[in-house]
């Protein structure tokens, strides 16, 4: 399983420009916000207020990411507020606000699937972010380097002193990922290092159950592989499902964690908070294994292209 499922993560890093830079201490929403609207005004031609009844939905990339839509045909998650965009924007772990002019900070941009392809358009966006703005002020930044970090190596493939994007490759497979962690474990203990909303029969919960948590990953991968790489997981979903309630949640270090954000598409503000902290999970983890070691990747739970839902795990 995952032997066609592609990723490709990369190291973003930037500089304050001459007025220095102010962000909230979570800046997710920050740079999800501000590079959404970049990318629109890049590369939308016709200029419409919706995408949907755009003639060139099909072919034009910001579409594509930012409001991927199904198949006409599809069974599946039919519904669009549903489908997983493919990408994930994780933001620095730091509280920091105030960054000095010229200081630097970096974050990380995952790309799934087809998305790997338009990493020269990210990149751009990225660029022209720092010339439009971003957090109070919308003060400048700089783009200085792009590195793509493969797994066994790191690869810078954008400087700002060339203006250049090398074709470099270190793109890897999920099964790759996987063959590099132990086939067999009895304990799981995962950190939640950012809001992880998860939810179950409708509702986000506040208490992260094995068998809560491992759906929300098996269904986060397997939609990023239907509509991102246009293949079926062949998995036993039931079976899995029915037989994550075996696994026993023996520690959960957990607390609540409230974030908002505004929309300026809703025109409100949003309740994003969710579990931050460490969960101990015991029993007979290897059949979900490879599920959960491909999640750290793409996050798990609700909005994850802010960055929430970003866990670590260590097995034994």
């Amino acid at each position: 399983m995952f032997e066609n499922f592609r990723l490709a993560r990369y190291r973003i890093t930037i500089t304050a420009g001459k007025d220095g830079l102010s962000l909230p201490p979570y800046k997710g929403s920050t740079f999800r916000g501000g590079f959404g609207g970049v990318f629109r005004r890049i590369v939308c031609s016709m200029r419409q207020a919706e995408c949907g009844d755009c003639l060139l939905r099909e072919q034009c990339p910001y579409a594509y990411i930012f409001e991927t839509s199904p198949p006409p045909d599809t069974q599946a998650l039919s519904k669009y507020e549903s489908i997983p965009r493919p990408f994930v924007i994780e933001p620095p772990l730091e509280t920091k606000t105030e960054y000095l002019p010229g200081e630097s900070l970096f974050f990380h941009l995952i790309l799934v699937g087809r998305a790997i392809q338009y990493l020269p358009y990210f990149i751009v966006v990225f660029r022209e972010m720092g010339e439009a703005g971003l957090g109070k002020k919308r003060r400048s930044f700089n783009l200085e380097d792009v590195a793509a970090i493969g797994l066994d190596e790191s690869q810078s493939i954008y400087s700002a002193q060339t203006n250049t994007v090398q074709n470099l490759d270190l793109a890897f497979l999920g099964s790759q990922l996987i063959k590099k962690f132990p086939a067999a474990a009895r304990r799981a203990e995962v950190t939640f290092e950012t809001p992880v909303r998860l939810k179950d029969e409708g509702k986000i919960v506040r208490r992260p159950d094995f068998h809560v948590f491992f759906r929300q990953a098996m269904r986060r991968l397997s939609s990023l592989s239907y509509f991102h790489h246009g293949e079926t997981l062949q998995a036993d979903y039931a079976g899995l499902s029915e037989r994550a309630r075996s696994i026993s949640l023996i520690k959960n270090a957990t607390s609540w964690h409230d974030w908002e954000r505004y929309s300026r598409r809703q025109g409100q503000r949003m309740n994003m908070g969710g579990l931050v902290g460490t969960v101990v999970y015991e029993g007979k983890l290897d059949e979900f294994l490879p599920w959960l070691i491909l999640g750290e990747q793409v996050h798990v739970g609700k909005n994850t292209v802010f960055g929430l839902g970003k866990y670590r795990m260590s097995v034994r």
